[in-house]
């Protein structure tokens, strides 16, 4: 039986000292861990809306959604299979605060990222995609 496709967005945004934002995750998968914002996208939305919603939900920024970055999948509970579409983005609008699905957001470099108690894979697979901030 295959599994169940989740489509999923997550945003790569970067300030002017190309700090990157992340999120600690207040729910599981990965509950107290920190990643980039995103998560499912909707019924009848694109993956750009997915990706502005979901950075203003998690953070309060309103973003500009740029190009697609690269695609991951990983194994989800009860079978799910998320594949995860992530999309570069720049901060347009709104007060950096966390919300929803986060308990914290900030900008951080690479020395503070590379500290962090980061999601499975997710620095691995920025290093693969030269998406590293600094």
């Amino acid at each position: 039986m295959d599994a169940e496709r989740v489509d999923c967005v997550g945003a790569l945004v970067y300030d002017e000292q190309r700090r990157l934002l992340v999120v600690r995750r207040a729910n599981e998968p990965g509950r107290g861990l920190w990643s980039i914002p995103g998560g499912r996208v909707e019924p009848g939305e694109d993956d750009p809306a997915a990706v502005a919603r979901e950075v203003a939900e998690e953070t309060g920024l309103t973003v500009q959604v740029g190009a697609m970055v690269g695609e991951v999948e990983r194994d989800g509970p009860r079978g799910r299979l998320y594949v995860i579409r992530d999309y570069a983005a720049t901060a347009v609008g709104g007060t950096l605060t966390p919300g929803d699905d986060a308990t914290d957001a900030k900008f951080v470099t690479r020395t503070e990222f590379l500290a962090l108690p980061t999601t499975t894979l997710l620095v691995s697979t920025l290093e693969q995609w030269n998406a590293l901030p600094g």
